[in-house]
């Protein structure tokens, strides 16, 4: 058990990457979902007219 700590660290970083990689992928997802409402908007106007 003498690398019990580098395991650990291993650990930490890795949840942590992944935490940080979900937080980036739902930061993008929610640009993308007001993008494509802007879109939507936009071409309704357009018909509109």
């Amino acid at each position: 058990m003498e690398n019990a700590g580098y395991l650990l660290a291993a650990f930490i970083l890795i949840w942590a990457a992944l935490l940080a990689y979900t937080f980036i992928i739902a930061r993008k997802q929610a640009k993308m979902r007001r993008d494509i409402e802007l879109l939507r908007e936009q071409l309704e106007e357009a018909s509109q007219k």
